[in-house]
């Protein structure tokens, strides 16, 4: 690809790493926060996913920004800031933690698909979807990151029809879904699916994983007049593909709240396809499994590529991708051979990458708003106040919800 090609018709060639990071925004971990949210508090929840996509946009765009005009990685400025090894140790450790957290759900996630699409037993379904993966982690080594950019996003397309389809169907009572966008919560309940929502949305490996996205694909610079127009493009990338996976996710919570609200059993996602074709009929249905089981392929593979970033910048360890895939496999497919209601293994691990955020957001703002680093491209004004705001509120957010939990009487 030619990288610095000029006009406005090679543009395009440039998207892509946006696209890449918007299909962690939809990735099964999502649908069990979003469907849980509709099916329990119909429409009150509708603005968290407004608000959570456009603080996702501005940590998105800021962190390729970073990868753009540093030529390196979140995960390796911030290893290269911590001078003592046992508190870069400590910080890995819990990025580590958010990149399994986040591979758990998505494993899970389409080994479900499988078992709903064809009745595969969840560890076996697990085992195929680690198996694909691994075969679309292979396309950057053997091909180029377009290729597997271009692939990512054939998968997204499918996610946003197999979750979106059953919006035209479903009867969404257009008026409650403008209520929902007045903030506010109904309990305690409501505020840990919100922190899950939020986790689900603003995913922390993706902030880390775009600034390598970037670097990988238009390599550094130190041509001003190039970054500069690389910035208007990933603005566009940003934008585009994070539009498309809000509304992916808006659409799934409409869907729960005009067909599942007041639904009995709704325990699951098995239980929610179950019920989605109960009401809006079985090709729905079908459709929703097939957009559930892309999810999990693409997020997956997505994820291994995030915590090997992760590893390489903050340890400087190189494990090769497909290695990372196969170890990383391993604490999912325990899970699935366990009695754990799968479903709440994928909300507890968005709560668990809600907790994560701050970790990964703070960093980011900060080195964004470093003149030394960032040089002419530091944050202005208004997008310095924008991103310690978004971190203020992601912080509070989640201080609330260790208090909430540690102070429940049950």
């Amino acid at each position: 690809m030619r990288r610095d090609a000029g006009g406005r018709r090679h543009l395009w060639r440039l998207l892509g790493p946006g696209f890449v990071a918007a299909v962690a925004y939809v990735d099964p971990g999502n649908v069990a926060a979003n469907l849980s949210a509709g099916a329990e508090f119909g429409y009150l929840l509708v603005w968290v996913l407004v608000a959570s996509n456009v603080m996702a946009m501005l940590a998105q765009y800021l962190s390729a920004k970073l990868g753009l005009v540093t030529g390196q990685s979140l995960p390796q400025i911030i290893g290269g800031r911590i001078e003592h090894r046992a508190a870069r140790i400590a910080f890995w450790a819990q990025a580590e933690l958010v990149a399994a957290a986040t591979d758990l759900a998505e494993v899970i996630g389409g080994a479900i698909a499988l078992n709903l699409l064809f009745g595969l037993p969840l560890l076996a379904g697990g085992v195929i979807i680690g198996a694909v993966s691994m075969g679309l982690l292979a396309i950057p080594s053997r091909h180029s990151q377009h290729a597997f950019e271009l692939v990512i996003i054939g998968m997204l397309l499918v996610v946003t029809v197999g979750f979106s389809a059953g919006l035209f169907v479903s009867g969404v009572s257009w008026g409650s879904a403008l209520d929902g966008l007045l903030p506010r919560f109904d309990g305690q309940r409501s505020l840990i699916l919100a922190t899950s929502m939020l986790g689900a949305t603003i995913m922390p490996h993706a902030i880390y994983m775009h600034s390598a996205l970037v670097r990988d694909r238009h390599g550094s610079s130190d041509d001003p007049a190039r970054i500069r127009r690389l910035l208007s493009v990933t603005r566009w990338d940003v934008g585009l593909s994070l539009a498309i996976a809000g509304s992916v996710n808006v659409a799934m919570l409409l869907l729960a709240a005009s067909s599942l609200f007041g639904v009995h059993g709704i325990d699951g996602i098995q239980a929610a396809h179950a019920a989605i074709g109960g009401a809006l009929g079985p090709a729905v249905a079908l459709v929703f499994a097939v957009g559930l089981l892309a999810s999990g392929l693409a997020s997956t593979s997505v994820g291994a590529y995030a915590g090997a970033e992760i590893m390489r910048g903050l340890l400087h360890i190189r494990v090769p991708l497909l290695t990372r895939r196969l170890i990383t496999l391993i604490p999912a497919l325990v899970l699935l051979a366990t009695p754990i209601s799968p479903t709440w293994a994928l909300v507890l691990s968005q709560v668990l990458l809600s907790m994560g955020l701050p970790f990964a957001i703070a960093p980011l703002a900060r080195l964004t708003n470093d003149r030394d680093l960032m040089g002419q491209f530091v944050n202005g004004t208004p997008m310095r106040i924008a991103s310690w705001l978004v971190t203020g509120l992601i912080t509070v957010l989640n201080l609330a919800l260790v208090w909430l939990t540690l102070t429940s009487s049950g």
